[in-house]
């Protein structure tokens, strides 16, 4: 017996992008209560496990659904990953393996940052470098949003994402130095 998918999903194109899928507007800025209901509404309709009894057909395109329905929620809830995705999508590719060009201010802090992470002898030291870490994501994020949604700058968004991954690598050692110190 074939069954077919409810009218959320039929309507629906495996290849619309993730802010189509999740019926957003194409901007960096997301409602994340609303990212996490609409997902949660979209499992709903096409978990696997809901159309077990169905034709074969019918349960790979259950399985197709939902792996992309996972995919893009996983890209659109995590604000580096959104922020990519509206780049590729607006012609300004991330790129972040042949372009490391970065400015000398923020290649400095960087410097700066990692002598600070070596010299470091006390998980006091490491936490407060930590806080520093965190205040500059924050404040990178809020850039990020400004490229993008308010000036369309794609480019500059581009390059603001390129950035905040130098970050967020950083961030992660700050938090495996951490561990080393039993924090």
């Amino acid at each position: 017996m074939r069954r077919e998918f409810p009218g959320l999903i039929r309507s629906m194109n495996l290849q619309s992008n993730d802010f189509e899928l999740f019926e957003f507007p194409l901007a960096y800025a997301l409602d994340r209560q609303r990212l996490d209901e609409r997902w949660k509404t979209l499992q709903r309709e096409v978990h696997p496990d809901r159309h077990a009894a169905a034709d074969a057909q019918t349960q790979r395109r259950a399985m197709q659904w939902s792996v992309r329905i996972n995919e893009a929620y996983q890209r659109l809830k995590d604000p580096l990953q959104r922020a990519a995705y509206l780049c590729e999508l607006h012609g300004a590719p991330i790129q972040a393996e042949n372009n490391t060009a970065m400015p000398a201010a923020f290649l400095m802090q960087q410097m700066e940052w990692r002598e600070a992470l070596e010299s470091a002898s006390t998980a006091r030291e490491v936490e407060d470098l930590a806080d520093e870490v965190v205040g500059a994501r924050r404040r990178m994020l809020a850039e990020l949003q400004l490229l993008a949604d308010e000036k369309q700058d794609w480019v500059g968004t581009a390059a603001q994402v390129r950035a905040l991954m130098f970050v967020e690598r950083f961030g992660k050692d700050v938090d495996d130095r951490l561990e080393q110190l039993g924090q």
